[in-house]
């Protein structure tokens, strides 16, 4: 017999675990990935050129009607809420103060971003109990002849802090885009604790919408012993960016410790239940391959999907070295906001070296400072337009 022929007909039966361990791929990468995953906006198989244009439009008109709903609401509120139920009296030294820091946009004004911020934090603050989860304080850092109308419109209902005019004339100097937004965060985190004191902060921008279990996950978190020794905790990271294959090492022990829990467990299994007569065994050939195996679906199929499972507890919240992009949300514990402050006061930021980056290198390089990251995340970044850059005719998802 040829050797060709008798290498087929050792290896390609389906006895040999060779053609099983083929076929389960072809099915599994081939058909069953693709096919399940190719409207996933995160996963490999998401087919751009069918679906990014209708999904991107969805998601903006969304974003759109959840805008229009909200001024309708805070336009009625004016007249129907009481001064007893309103968050403008702020108590001083809360557990938990949220300042979230806001800008006139001027693309996407229809979308109103603040006022859906604020009208979900005005619903999920009273679900503490008796007190209210945090304060609000509303931080308008536009410095331009127009006035921010939505930050105007929620006087009536949250504190709002601004400028005074002789600040906002000394901060109109030509500086860059990404030095000012530093300032204005600056601003914003000094004017917090200046005037309540608190014992810890989150600051949100404006286009960071609250997820429905935002407090009781920073309850947890403040409860952890890591949080009194770190700098931040990033409440957020694009989506985008959340994949295994990625330059952060904690994810790559991730990946693997996923693979071979999977592989273990199948490999246990198939003694008592194997419906299509697997041969493989808990050998070191076939675990290795099942670890790739997993790791392989995994990493195509999207790891922000595997990490909404952890939204099941609070408990289950991952917490790991902070990752370099962005600061749509930061928790700051205790007082490092003060510190936070100081350090991005001490450098200049210019387009590659924005407020996020020089945050990130900080607490690498100051001894005793650590950043962490909470996965998944806790706020939904709606802002498609932004206030501070330039923006596309109809922004994308991706």
């Amino acid at each position: 017999m040829p050797r060709w022929k008798a290498f087929f007909s050792q290896y390609l039966r389906w006895s040999s675990t060779v053609t099983q361990a083929l076929v389960l791929c072809i099915i599994t990468f081939c058909i069953v990935l693709p096919l399940c995953c190719h409207q996933l906006l995160y996963s490999y198989f998401f087919i751009r050129t069918m679906y990014l244009d209708s999904m991107s439009e969805d998601v903006l008109q969304e974003s759109l009607n959840r805008g229009q709903d909200a001024l309708h609401f805070w336009q009625s509120a004016s007249t129907a809420v009481s001064s007893s139920s309103r968050l403008s009296d702020i108590a001083r030294h809360p557990e938990l103060l949220v300042t979230v820091v806001t800008a006139r946009r001027n693309e996407g004004r229809d979308f109103h971003y603040l006022l859906q911020v604020m009208r979900q934090l005005s619903s999920i603050v009273g679900g503490c109990g008796e007190r209210r989860c945090a304060e609000v304080l509303v931080c308008d850092v536009e410095s331009g002849p127009q006035e921010n109308q939505d930050a105007k419109l929620l006087e009536a209902h949250f504190r709002v802090v601004r400028r005074s005019p002789e600040e906002q004339q000394a901060n109109r100097e030509r500086i860059n885009t990404f030095e000012r937004e530093k300032r204005d965060y600056v601003f914003c985190l000094r004017k917090g604790w200046e005037l309540v004191k608190p014992k810890n902060v989150v600051v949100l921008e404006d286009d960071a919408l609250p997820r429905q279990d935002f407090f009781t996950v920073i309850k947890d978190l403040l409860s952890r012993r890591f949080a009194f020794q770190t700098l931040y905790i990033k409440l957020y990271h694009p989506e985008r960016l959340q994949r295994y294959w990625n330059p952060e090492p904690y994810r790559i022990l991730e990946w693997v410790g996923l693979g071979l829990v999977g592989a273990t467990a199948l490999l246990l299994t198939f003694p008592y239940w194997n419906p299509c007569s697997f041969s493989f065994t808990l050998s070191a050939g076939h675990l290795l391959f099942f670890t790739l195996y997993f790791m392989a679906a995994a990493e195509l199929l999207g790891r922000h999907y595997l990490l909404e499972v952890r939204r099941l507890s609070p408990q289950f919240y991952a917490v790991s070295p902070a990752t370099e992009c962005c600061t749509p949300a930061m928790l700051y514990p205790g007082n490092t906001s003060l510190r936070v402050a100081e350090y991005l006061d001490g450098s200049f930021c210019v387009k590659g070296n924005a407020k996020d980056m020089v945050l990130y290198h900080m607490a690498r390089m100051i001894p005793g400072e650590r950043s962490h990251s909470v996965e998944p995340n806790l706020i939904t970044h709606i802002g498609a337009y932004s206030s501070v850059r330039g923006n596309p005719f109809r922004p994308k998802l991706l």
